[in-house]
């Protein structure tokens, strides 16, 4: 690790837990922050408390939920189970889990206020949910399924149960891109055709390969005592711990799109998988040519677009790197140009909900994740921390080659 770069991201977890503005914990209780580069870590620190109501400090080996850091995992199961010639990601999605062709559009509410359905048009295939082109939304995006969910008493998504799938779809399967659930049904897909719980296979077939040791849908004790608490940013700027908003220990559904548990140390070896062409530290995961081909645009000519609020206590409007066009590969974000941070165009990315952050930058070999526990989503101190660590590691990285 360079000691400029070392300094530098110290520096901007120092300034991201910091007390400014006036405003009673305007910055972030604490944060933990890795960078990777093919060969191992060359960054990892940590800032600050796991909670305000605990003089605990943040420490490396914190156990945080990681919400939709999940769905790459999921996408990296199901990616395997192609390899293995098990799943065709052009075949109907029923195909394997038949429950998806109940799932009807919903177009809207009569004057009464009840939804109006109706079937799809075309089949749901598992690119389209890989790709976020199938339908799916999510509640606090999408006020259509919000206002669903209280019409109906659909149970949220966080609370892990089977009956928050079956949602209803918010347009025709493959006519745009929409932030949802589908990586929840990837989940259900993987489980249809390996006969064992999601959390299994994961285990098996990417944990034991990269020496992920504290990642799991299910807390152990010892993970239980190392948990951040999430805390609920109030209007004001303050900071509230709100330790009873935790996904459940023994969930009904192991959710695909977003309810493992990790550390940093460990999502930083699932990143260096993606660049390292699929090797671990234990074992191949997937093939250099699945990493090559999921790596990739997906979309065509559809654009990832931003991510309007409709629960403003969960998430704020939202957009990476606003202005720049953004698709989508199985399953990352990928910005079309070079980012402002230093990161290359074509790089991978992605976050969850509690503003954790992370990236994947195959051209340039190096990687990053950005831990914090916070909600509304796309809280600016987590976020103006992230990019500002992002652009601290490219920073020195540029600065050592140079020398």
């Amino acid at each position: 690790m360079p000691k400029d770069m070392k300094a530098a991201a110290d520096a901007v977890l120092a300034a991201t837990v910091a007390r400014t503005g006036g405003v009673p914990d305007s910055g972030v209780p604490g944060v933990v922050a890795l960078a990777t580069d093919a060969k191992g870590t060359i960054y990892a620190g940590a800032a600050g408390r796991r909670s305000l109501a605990d003089p605990a400090p943040m420490t490396e080996d914190t156990v945080f939920a990681i919400f939709s850091c999940t769905k790459a995992v999921t996408g990296t199961a199901i990616l395997q189970l192609v390899e293995d010639g098990l799943l065709d990601l052009d075949a109907p999605a029923r195909t394997y889990v038949p429950a998806i062709a109940d799932i009807q559009v919903l177009d809207g509410f009569c004057d009464e206020g009840n939804p109006r359905l109706r079937a799809p048009k075309r089949e749901i295939t598992t690119r389209m949910l890989m790709l976020h082109t199938a339908g799916f939304g999510y509640s606090f995006f999408c006020p259509n399924l919000r206002d669903y969910e209280e019409k109906t008493g659909l149970p949220p998504i966080i609370a892990c149960a089977r009956a928050s799938l079956d949602a209803p779809l918010t347009f025709e399967p493959g006519e745009k891109w929409q932030y949802g659930i589908s990586i929840d049904w990837c989940g259900l897909i993987v489980e249809a055709i390996t006969g064992k719980r999601l959390g299994t296979v994961m285990a098996e077939r990417i944990f034991q390969p990269l020496g992920m040791t504290d990642t799991g849908f299910t807390r152990r004790p010892d993970m239980e005592a190392r948990m951040a608490t999430i805390h609920q940013r109030m209007e004001d700027g303050s900071l509230v711990p709100m330790p009873e908003l935790r996904l459940p220990n023994e969930p009904e559904v192991q959710l695909g799109g977003a309810g493992l548990h990790s550390t940093v140390g460990d999502y930083g070896r699932f990143i260096r998988m993606w660049l390292n062409d699929g090797a671990g530290e234990n074992g191949r995961v997937l093939k250099p040519e699945t990493v090559a081909m999921a790596a990739r645009n997906g979309l065509g000519d559809l654009k990832v677009t931003p991510l309007a609020s409709a629960i403003p206590t969960l998430t704020r409007d939202a957009e990476f790197f606003p202005g720049m066009p953004k698709s989508w590969a199985l399953s990352f974000m990928v910005n079309e140009e070079p980012a402002p941070t230093g990161r290359s165009a074509g790089a991978l990315a992605w976050a969850g909900l509690a503003n954790l952050f992370y990236w994947i930058d195959r051209e340039q070999g190096l990687g990053g994740f950005w831990a914090t526990q916070i909600l509304p989503f796309a809280d600016p101190a987590s976020v103006g921390g992230y990019l500002g660590f992002e652009k601290a590691i490219y920073d020195s990285v540029a600065a050592a080659r140079a020398a």
